[in-house]
């Protein structure tokens, strides 16, 4: 996701053909369903979104109670991000392409989750010191500098924002390989409730 074609497909109806209990990758509107209610334990978490709560979880930073601030909204990482922090009980606050004052709700953070698509677009000043940074983000943009002529950022200012946050994710290789942990995770709860049912 997002399919890759010329052609306008109806994801959901694609997502929504995949059988709920093999949906690994977590989003059958079922399982997606089941995140916006709270029911955590019975289906599958997605990938990206779990990702992000477990390197939280594993910073000790406290997520009870902390203002965490998600940036994006799509189906397969921001609203997904909300949802899980939310039944962890964080107060959060969901911004998009639409938010007024985007610097100050994010100064206000304890926790930021940028998942919006656009290389750079969260300042290191705009962070608030101390906050944890998770930036689901991946652009390839042009650098001379570099033999391809091109190297990968993600939406976050990353060199400015280290300098204030107290746990920040690279790009590349913060959230995508916890991506992969959580998918693999998905497949052993699969492969484990398969072999209860025989």
């Amino acid at each position: 996701m997002p399919l890759d074609c010329v052609n306008s497909i109806n994801s959901n109806l694609i997502t929504d053909s995949v059988f709920p209990n093999k949906d690994v990758d977590g989003l059958n509107s079922r399982n997606q369903g089941k995140v916006a209610v709270g029911d955590l334990a019975t289906g599958f978490l997605p990938c990206t979104p779990s990702g992000c709560l477990e390197l939280v979880k594993r910073s000790g930073t406290k997520i009870e109670g902390s203002h965490t601030v998600v940036i994006g909204r799509s189906r397969i990482v921001g609203t997904p991000v909300s949802e899980l922090f939310k039944w962890h009980n964080a107060t959060v606050t969901t911004c998009h392409s639409k938010t007024k004052n985007l610097d100050e709700v994010v100064a206000n953070a304890d926790i930021l989750v940028v998942a919006i698509g656009q290389p750079n677009l969260i300042k290191g000043e705009w962070i608030k010191k101390g906050a944890v940074v998770i930036d689901c983000g991946i652009t390839s943009i042009p650098d001379a500098t570099r033999k391809s002529g091109s190297r990968l950022v993600g939406d976050v200012d990353f060199e400015q924002a280290r300098k204030r946050a107290s746990w920040i994710t690279p790009v590349p290789g913060g959230v995508g390989p916890m991506t992969v942990v959580m998918l693999m995770k998905n497949i052993v709860l699969a492969a484990v409730k398969a072999a209860r049912t025989l």
